[in-house]
């Protein structure tokens, strides 16, 4: 199979997966992302406990890949620390910035390194990053609060 195809595949997939594409009770975090160039919206809601992200949901509507990357994103960052998350998420806006490119340094990212041709077009960036960004704003401003009731 080619690389083209198991992108497409791979997108698809996550598309219409809805695993985490739903309402979180009580979130600890909500953030709305909005693309204007596109119409994609979605809604970040985290749910934190001791540091760590419980849950971690999305509702919204845009393009398969915005709602894709969005999923994959979810299902890595489920039980991980907030530090961790915004690390991650950062790394992945890195990658599709073009501003980290090898396979070694983003293995850890799993399915969503196959959003990793994207930085090769510009119209499909803002797309692949939207829930990405949300997520990073949310996590880091619990990071903030966590940090100020130390």
């Amino acid at each position: 199979m080619e690389l083209k195809q198991l992108y497409t595949d791979l997108i698809l997939e996550y598309n219409k997966d809805k695993t985490n594409k739903r309402k979180i009770e009580n979130p600890t975090v909500h953030e709305h992302g909005h693309n204007p160039s596109c119409g994609d919206d979605i809604d970040i809601e985290v749910k934190i406990e001791d540091g760590v992200i419980k849950d971690l949901a999305y509702t919204g509507t845009g393009c398969a890949i915005s709602q894709a990357s969005t999923a994959m994103m979810a299902e890595l960052l489920q039980g991980r620390t907030v530090e961790e998350g915004i690390r991650l998420c950062r790394l992945f806006l890195d990658m599709i910035r073009g501003k980290v490119t090898d396979d070694e340094s983003l293995e850890e990212l799993e399915a969503a390194i196959t959003l990793k041709d994207i930085s090769k077009m510009p119209v499909r960036v803002k797309c692949a990053t939207l829930g990405w960004h949300t997520l990073e704003m949310a996590l880091t401003r619990i990071e903030k609060q966590l940090s100020e009731q130390k």
